[in-house]
């Protein structure tokens, strides 16, 4: 069940936090800033996940070679190394690329 409506989108939401949340894309609100940078987020966890930039954490351990990164999507990207997967084709070539980004730009 998701009662909470956003009264600009219509998108629903389950919890009325996540509504008040998701209500800040339409009204640019960043109410959380880094202390070390003054750089802010309109979520508290996305300025939470920034902060590493500062204190170096990375606790994100690659099983193959324990290499650590900052940021899940990293260590996600850095695991394709080790298995090869390449979900990015190219729709004229067949060409497949680790990266979305990479894909674009061929």
């Amino acid at each position: 069940e998701r009662p909470f409506a956003c009264a600009d989108c219509g998108k629903n939401f389950s919890r009325k936090s996540n509504l008040i949340s998701h209500h800040r894309i339409h009204t640019g609100e960043r109410p959380f800033t880094c202390t070390d940078c003054n750089k802010s987020f309109s979520q508290k966890c996305t300025l939470k996940k920034h902060q590493r930039v500062h204190t170096g954490e990375r606790p994100f351990v690659c099983a193959d070679c324990s290499k650590t990164f900052s940021y899940k999507s990293s260590l996600i990207y850095h695991q394709r190394i080790h298995t090869g997967e390449r979900p990015y084709a190219c729709a004229d070539c067949g060409k497949s690329f680790r990266e979305k980004g990479t894909l674009i730009k061929h």
